[in-house]
């Protein structure tokens, strides 16, 4: 079930990509939804775009960003 203001929605993933995600997150103690959002965050960040920080909900563990 989602969190309170977060928006869900089914992922087509490849097993293989999915794995990995998983293993990234137990190394960063974080959930594979977490760090699926930490990703996409990053992603977003490295082209330069900014989110509204206002509306959204900040996952834990920024610290890298």
């Amino acid at each position: 079930m989602a969190s309170p203001g977060k928006k869900s929605f089914p992922l087509r993933i490849d097993p293989v990509l999915w794995a990995e995600i998983e293993r990234m997150a137990a190394q960063e103690l974080r959930s594979a939804n977490a760090q699926v959002e930490y990703l996409l965050r990053q992603a977003l960040q490295q082209r330069g775009r900014k989110l509204d920080t206002s509306t959204s909900a900040e996952p834990d563990n920024q610290g890298d960003l």
